[in-house]
């Protein structure tokens, strides 16, 4: 015990400064009715699905709007990416704001790598005006993993722990984090990522607890590949006491290449591909995208009944077409579902 309370008293004014009020305690949204059409549906029960869209890497967003509209009528929100591996795209909150337009639903991507704190409130403020709801908070890719030239890596300001901090007291308690009154504050239903093999499930659980006691309402995970061992990840959320405090969107990836598959395996942290899996693409040969849709449909039935899990997110890495076929073929189409109408081409496809 003493031991315990030397190392708190060094420790806890780092982990603590004085505008840090901490994370060691659940705080449930101040608010009753949902803010979102995602919130609602997650909230009444239904199994959703969300899928990420790429942002364009130009001005030019005919194939970005053609991609929404091709996903939408299958998914409860469309999800964009917020200059991953350090990369200049689109920015999330334009292609949300184009979603919006078009009828989808959003969930705007913010990381913290690019981020100050001021910059952080006043794109929630806009966000927010614009109609964007759904926000998933990441404390963004390595800087390094950019182009050179690379830009300073010196500096991270927040992680995504206290952004979620920070974005929950300015919804629920009105505030700027300087103290300031927000007398209209934004509306949002705040997500984060989660990582079930990153490290450790007990060392990753840690972490999970910490973005749920900061704000997290909803978790898009990281890929899975492996479902017994997702599982033991979910037992350590549950040992937490969390797991009815969150809603569990599962990150899946259809696997379109074999080279796609060793890259994840190697190259990407926290995804890990089992042997077996990557043994049947290699045996496929020439059928490895029907045999990655296989895949994908037999991880989505082994996941899907699994404790604490509301959804998959579905994540087509540029394979957008191929996001209706899963979803029907996995059985998850929305309860709202209204197949879209056939373009002149199509039916002459058809």
């Amino acid at each position: 015990a003493q031991r315990a309370a030397n190392w708190d008293s060094v420790f806890r004014t780092v982990r603590q400064p004085d505008w840090w009020q901490g994370d060691d305690k659940y705080h449930p949204p101040a608010y009753s009715e949902p803010v979102s059409d995602l919130e609602r549906r997650l909230r009444a029960g239904e199994f959703v699905v969300t899928a990420e869209v790429a942002p364009p890497l130009s001005t030019a967003t005919g194939k970005l709007g053609q991609n929404i509209d091709l996903v939408k009528p299958y998914v409860a929100a469309v999800n964009f990416t917020d200059n991953p591996s350090a990369t200049a795209r689109m920015s999330s909150l334009a292609c949300s704001t184009i979603a919006l337009q078009h009828g989808a639903e959003p969930v705007m991507q913010m990381q913290g790598r690019d981020r100050t704190r001021a910059t952080l409130q006043s794109e929630m403020l806009g966000a927010s005006a614009l109609g964007v709801r759904n926000v998933l908070v990441l404390s963004g890719d390595s800087g390094r993993m950019g182009p050179p030239p690379l830009g300073r890596l010196d500096i991270i300001d927040l992680d995504s722990v206290q952004m979620l901090w920070v974005l929950r007291r300015m919804r629920d308690e009105g505030h700027y984090l300087d103290g300031r009154p927000i007398k209209f504050p934004p509306k949002m239903f705040l997500g984060a990522a989660a990582a079930p093999f990153a490290s450790r499930p007990e060392f990753q659980a840690l972490r999970e607890h910490k973005k749920v006691n900061a704000g997290a309402q909803f978790f898009q995970t990281n890929l899975v590949y492996d479902a017994d061992g997702f599982e033991v990840w979910l037992n350590e959320l549950a040992r937490r006491d969390i797991l009815d405090k969150v809603f569990i969107l599962v990150g899946v990836t259809p696997l379109k290449s074999l080279k796609m598959a060793q890259y994840m395996h190697h190259e990407v942290p926290g995804v890990v591909i089992p042997q077996r899996l990557i043994k049947r693409l290699e045996a496929a040969g020439d059928g490895v995208q029907e045999e990655a849709i296989t895949i994908t449909l037999e991880l989505i039935e082994a996941i899907k009944s699994k404790q604490g899990v509301h959804g998959i997110h579905l994540m087509a890495v540029g394979w957008e077409e191929i996001v209706p076929r899963i979803v029907t073929e996995a059985g998850l189409l929305p309860p709202d579902f209204v197949p879209p109408e056939e373009t002149p081409a199509e039916a002459v496809a058809g």
